[in-house]
């Protein structure tokens, strides 16, 4: 017995000359750039014309190309250890790991071939996004479907949905916190900032159940770390607050925003820790925005101290949280979409991508 799992995640430009074929893939996506299907084309050359250039920039100062595939390829091994010893007791059962990214290389088509040439009895698919979106995993599992079907794939095939509240992902992000915490509480009054990438406001209107899921993420940190939610009058509580980044356009994007919720509480005074919460793995929204345009901010605003958590990459409680997930979902019937509670929490704006994940 063999089974594949498919880890999906957005990938990134390996090299400079990849980063407009990287931004013109992106904004191909109808579930990222949702205008009339004749237009689209144009607007991806043109978007991706334009933004090249400061892309670039940031590429450059990771070396030229985005970690997000050594980073990811490594979650993959360490996810295949952690199987290793069999599925079930004394099953012997073969598990490898294969990468699908959405943007970039490997693109589901060439991992739906090399799946193919492998022969699996069944597959797992496992999305890199611990919160379901219709720009993410929706949009990841769609066009992996396309992929499959062109390849030949035709063993059964067992979906992971989502998992915002996985106790292995939660307790290595509480885990990754605790020093920072410790650091920026010896310089002043704490504040935590969740920080998620953002969605235009007319996806969530439309019903993604994506800032839901962040919430959801943000408060089961929060607890396991005994910080209070909000922000107001009191200011001698510890307290949380969820913010989005990486806004671009002229559309209105969910917020608030972080650079302006760090400029706030820099300019109070307050020693801010940040927590990537919706990213699993480093990569320039990470290591450029947060660590170096935000962490800029915050000391040029005032910021007692600017601590920002690393992401989970391969701590090994998080990979004991996928590991439990892909046997849950092997354990499942063939075309059952599981999730960290067992049930279907997504709101009915994306049943129909669930639908299409069985």
């Amino acid at each position: 017995m063999k089974a594949a799992i498919v880890l999906f995640n957005l990938g990134g430009p390996d090299r400079p000359d990849a980063v407009e074929p990287f931004l013109r893939n992106l904004f191909s996506d109808p579930a990222i750039l949702r205008v009339p299907n004749f237009l689209r084309p144009f607007l991806a050359r043109l978007i991706a014309r334009r933004r090249a250039p400061t892309a670039r920039k940031i590429y450059d100062a990771l070396g030229g190309g985005s970690p997000i595939l050594a980073n990811t390829q490594a979650q993959a091994r360490a996810l295949e250890a952690a199987l290793e010893t069999g599925l079930d007791s004394g099953s012997g059962e073969t598990v490898r790991c294969f990468l699908a990214m959405r943007y970039w290389h490997p693109f589901g088509d060439e991992t739906a071939r090399d799946i193919a040439a492998w022969k699996p009895d069944r597959i797992v698919l496992l999305p890199l996004y611990p919160q379901f979106s219709t720009t993410t995993t929706a949009s990841s599992f769609d066009d992996w479907h396309r992929a499959a079907a062109a390849a030949g794939l035709v063993a059964p095939t067992h979906t992971v949905c989502c998992y915002p509240a996985d106790p292995g992902f939660i307790d290595a992000i509480v885990d990754l916190a605790a020093e920072p915490i410790r650091r920026a509480r010896a310089k002043g009054r704490l504040r935590l900032l969740f920080s998620a990438h953002g969605l235009p406001l007319k996806i969530v209107k439309a019903g993604d159940p994506y800032p839901d899921q962040v919430g959801e993420t943000a408060r089961a940190i929060a607890a396991g770390l005994g910080i209070g939610v909000g922000v107001g009058d009191d200011r001698d509580e510890e307290q949380y607050e969820i913010c989005f980044q990486s806004r671009v356009g002229p559309v209105e994007w969910l917020g608030p925003y972080t650079d302006e919720t760090i400029a706030r509480e820099a300019a109070a005074g307050h020693a801010i820790v940040l927590v990537p919460l919706a990213f699993v793995s480093e990569h320039s929204e990470t290591l450029v925005e947060l660590d170096i345009e935000y962490r800029h901010l915050a000391e040029a605003r005032g910021a007692a101290a600017y601590e920002r958590v690393a992401t989970v990459g391969v701590h090994d409680r998080f990979i004991a949280g996928l590991a439990g997930l892909v046997r849950q979902a092997l354990a499942a019937k063939a075309g059952t979409v599981v999730n960290d509670i067992g049930a279907r929490r997504c709101k009915a704006g994306c049943a129909c991508a669930m639908e299409k994940a069985q």
